[in-house]
């Protein structure tokens, strides 16, 4: 069995009622086999990144322990996205529920159908606001601090949502 490591997995909805999607999720997440959710952010509203004729999102973080491999990790997060019918039509489209890997312990994974640190990460406020809501020390695989990153990240179009 593998030692245990934090993930940090990125939520987002905008279809088919986001609010409830993001939270079925984190409690998902919380019965997912060989992991433990450690914390879970505020629910932020933003811009979608996509197409401009599309809702806002709905945005969390969620730190697991994991016991999983990544690869593991990941079809399990895949496998939730299937449970709430999310359909991939359009890159940045609207999603019913869309469940990101952004960091796996201090790994960095490049294969064909991973990428962590996820790419993008240290660009997007609806990412790496609510992960320092949760994670204020964190430092990422390639030694930068968070807090970094987050002085230097507008907040414009993020909106935290009273809990």
């Amino acid at each position: 069995m593998l030692a245990a490591v934090i993930a940090y997995i990125g939520l987002g909805s905008n279809l088919e009622d986001p609010i409830t999607q993001v939270k079925s999720a984190l409690q998902e997440l919380a019965e997912l086999s060989q992991s433990t959710l450690l914390s879970a952010s505020s629910l932020y509203r933003s811009a979608p990144m996509g197409p401009s004729e599309q809702p806002d999102y709905i945005n969390a973080v969620a730190a697991l322990e994991t016991n999983l491999s990544s690869d593991e990790l990941l079809s399990e997060l895949q496998r939730l996205e299937d449970v709430h019918q999310r359909v991939r039509r359009e890159r940045w489209g609207p999603r019913t529920l869309d469940l990101d890997l952004l960091l796996y312990g201090g790994d960095r994974i490049n294969s064909e159908h991973l990428t962590v640190p996820h790419p993008g990460l240290s660009e997007r406020n609806f990412v790496l606001i609510p992960l320092f809501e949760i994670a204020p020390e964190l430092i990422l695989p390639d030694n930068c601090p968070l807090a970094e990153l987050v002085k230097h990240c507008s907040q414009a179009g993020l909106q935290r949502l009273a809990d």
